[in-house]
């Protein structure tokens, strides 16, 4: 333990110090031992007087090429393959060097060849052999101490993720490992790491029963969404404390550890599979090239920008109108490596993105800035929300082609799909215009569309979370509304892989899944939270202002076609000409002196799917 300079009361030099001067003690045993077993423990007078001559030299050739190759960069306490790689370097290197010295010597001093062969091979047997006892010894004793304190704890899982948490929680003054269930049968009644794999995991109930448990640890993140979701549910039926590892991704890039346990969470009885992304594909997108993202501090935006960053563009550019949003953001990349720019500035702006798009020659630009809360979009604010989301968008689109970007993509949403409210029908006008703007050459544009995602601002998952927290109730607005989620890293990525694929005017679709009951999301929040079924009312209050029971991911007139990857589908649609355009641009620049009832009415005549709420 480090603290002010001292590793358990010897300073750091001490112990350098004591270590080298354990191994030059190794070196004289090794060379010592190496004659005696040559000459079976009675070394000849001659070869004595060599012996001893020679050992000076074979311990300061020895011992500088322990410091030439890093032997003492490693910690005892952690000793490995690496620590073995550097010993075994070492040893053959100084002992190939002392053989040749030797052999050019041999007119003046003759050292017996076993004595060259045995004395490195012992060599290597002391060095590794007392850094693996004393890690060993300190492992135990972590084991043993873990073993007698903590609260016992099942391990759901025996992969690698189950592994490396076993190693983590080994050192834990809080839980103790008592067993590990998994689906793999050639694993069950064998030890990991000393703790026993007692069977299936649908067998929870009997062995928590039997060692008597009431906590469980769910170590899957790399299992399919539906055995991950099979073991929580499992585990919440009887009545047990559940805590999961995180997700793969996080796990993955660093971001997190394996032993950063966490309570389950609904996004984890929601989540989907890993996506399988096109890396090499991103990568020669997206690396050592400009890439920008407007609506940089929403839910999708920052997500976009946190997936960027792991391709190491050589510029990402962060465009958003809201300065707060943008302000956590850039706190938050100011931890990674990667340049990047914050910019404040408006969609709807020409001069400023013409200035910005010019100077900085973005390579893929991700347009997810939209307003995009249904009922506030609704009423009160229906000419902003189709400036921002249409006439924003060909703004920006324009000032890409102009600039010469060579790919634009657009993030749309299943509520484009036959409209009930003005923000779907302003998304769908989005498309129809970037799919109208679309030439034989120069910028190509993409879009792609999906549904809600977990946790984003304005969903319903943090409205839950805040009523549950309040004692309830929590507020539905119809028993039978669905709706399909996906979570915002698996929406990011997909949109990226969206954008690499498209080769101009496509609307892709991303797989959704099953879509999901409000009220029974509501009801697993509830039990997630510790309560039971009727402890937190559940109210319906009505659908609001353009809401719709369900969502679709296709219109009337629509049809899709496969693609190469398993979750996306690209939609056939029809698209605005350049004459539907321009007229379109001239009417939305007169709705801010409409009445918005009249707007409504008028934007049917533009999106004849949209059936507008109008009493």
């Amino acid at each position: 333990m480090l603290n002010n300079g001292l590793i358990k009361g010897f300073p750091i030099n001490a112990l350098s110090l004591l270590a080298r001067l354990h191994d030059l003690v190794a070196v004289t045993l090794a060379w010592l031992i190496a004659y005696w077993l040559r000459f079976n423990f009675a070394v000849p007078a001659d070869h004595a007087v060599i012996m001893w001559q020679t050992l000076p030299a074979v311990v300061l050739i020895q011992g500088l090429s322990f410091s030439v190759f890093g032997l003492y960069r490693g910690i005892w306490r952690f000793a490995s393959l690496p620590d073995l790689r550097r010993i075994l370097n070492a040893v053959i290197s100084s002992a190939l060097f002392i053989t040749a010295v030797s052999f050019m010597m041999r007119g003046y001093v003759v050292v017996p060849r076993s004595v060259l062969v045995m004395s490195p091979c012992l060599l290597v047997l002391f060095l590794g052999g007392s850094r693996f006892i004393y890690r060993y010894s300190k492992d135990h004793q972590n084991y043993r101490l873990s073993a007698t304190m903590g609260e016992p704890v099942i391990i759901l899982g025996a992969g690698e993720a189950a592994i490396s948490l076993l190693k983590e929680l080994a050192r834990s003054e809080r839980w103790q490992v008592v067993g590990l269930l998994d689906d793999d049968v050639s694993l069950h009644g064998r030890e990991i790491l000393g703790i026993r794999v007692y069977g299936r995991v649908d067998q929870l109930g009997g062995v928590a029963q039997q060692l008597g448990v009431s906590h469980v640890i769910v170590a899957m993140p790399s299992a399919r969404h539906q055995a991950r979701r099979l073991a929580i549910e499992s585990s919440n039926a009887l009545g047990l404390s559940v805590l999961t590892v995180p997700a793969i991704d996080d796990l993955i890039s660093g971001r997190l550890s394996v032993s950063q346990l966490r309570p389950v969470d609904v996004e984890d009885l929601l989540g989907r599979d890993a996506v399988d992304l096109d890396q090499t594909g991103l990568r020669e997108l997206m690396g050592d090239e400009v890439v920008m993202v407007t609506g940089a501090g929403g839910s999708i935006g920052s997500e976009l920008c946190r997936q960027i960053v792991k391709y190491q563009p050589k510029l990402l550019i962060c465009y958003d109108l809201t300065e707060f949003a943008l302000y956590q953001l850039e706190q938050e990349l100011k931890g990674l490596p990667v340049k990047f720019l914050s910019i404040v500035g408006d969609i709807k702006n020409a001069q400023r993105l013409q200035k910005l798009l010019t100077k900085y020659a973005p390579q893929v630009l991700f347009h997810a800035a939209a307003y995009k809360h249904v009922p506030l979009m609704e009423t009160d604010n229906v000419s902003e929300a189709l400036l921002n989301n249409v006439l924003g968008t060909y703004t920006l689109a324009r000032a890409c082609q102009e600039a010469g970007v060579p790919k634009f993509v657009l993030v749309s949403t299943d509520k484009a799909v036959n409209p009930t409210n003005v923000m779907g029908a302003s998304k769908r006008l989005a498309e129809m215009v970037i799919q109208g703007l679309q030439a034989t050459t120069g910028t190509r544009f993409v879009m792609v569309r999906f549904g809600n995602v977990l946790g984003s601002s304005g969903s319903v998952i943090p409205k839950f979370r805040e009523q549950i927290a309040s004692g309830g109730p929590i507020t539905i607005t119809h028993p039978e509304i669905t709706r399909y989620f996906m979570s915002i890293p698996e929406a990011a990525q997909l949109v990226m892989q969206a954008g690499l694929m498209g080769v101009g005017g496509e609307i892709f679709l991303l797989d959704m899944g099953e879509p999901v009951r409000i009220v029974d999301l509501a009801r697993d929040m509830i039990k997630l939270s510790g309560y039971k079924e009727g402890d937190i009312a559940i109210e319906f209050v009505g659908l609001r202002p353009g809401e719709k029971l369900y969502e679709e991911l296709l219109a009337d007139d629509e049809n899709t076609q496969a693609t190469p990857h398993s979750k996306l589908r690209i939609a056939t649609a029809r698209s605005a000409d350049a004459e539907l355009i321009q007229e379109l641009m001239a009417w939305l620049n007169e709705t801010p002196e409409m009445d918005e009832r009249a707007i409504k009415q008028a934007l049917k005549n533009w999106v004849p799917e949209y059936v507008p709420d109008i009493n």
